[in-house]
């Protein structure tokens, strides 16, 4: 994960929520789940940091959406790891996983959508692409 595509998932996030009069803390993290750069917007919770962090943190380290750990949850024990809605993986086209965004403030489904707005922004995908059949 670069620091132009993380910057520029954050910005587009930022004016996403800001374009629908939302609040919203989002953090994009590496592969390695590191942290690249995060926004935290005037006026969100304190809580929100945390929320976005552990959402981006699941789907950094599992390649999938936080969505789907309602259907099948991750392993008890793993630390930092939200199972709700608003944590997206970042892959590239080729289906490389690069990291995932966590975002905190709106509505779960608004969290995710938010988060997907910024990585299709940045020429990436939200889900590993399907590799046609041999």
């Amino acid at each position: 994960m670069d620091y132009a595509s993380a910057a520029t998932i954050r910005d587009t996030c930022v004016k996403w929520a800001q374009a629908r009069g939302m609040k919203m803390t989002l953090v994009v993290l590496d592969a390695r789940a590191m942290p690249v750069t995060l926004a935290h917007m005037d006026g969100v919770s304190m809580a929100g940091g945390e929320i976005a962090q552990w959402k981006a943190n699941a789907a950094a380290k599992f390649g999938r959406a936080t969505a789907d750990f309602a259907a099948t949850p991750p392993p008890p024990g793993v630390p930092n790891v939200a199972a709700m809605q608003g944590g997206v993986p970042i892959y590239t086209t080729a289906g490389v996983l690069l990291g995932g965004v966590g975002v905190s403030g709106g509505k779960p489904t608004d969290d995710a959508a938010c988060a997907a707005a910024g990585i299709e922004a940045a020429g990436l995908t939200p889900a590993r692409p399907v590799q046609p059949a041999q």
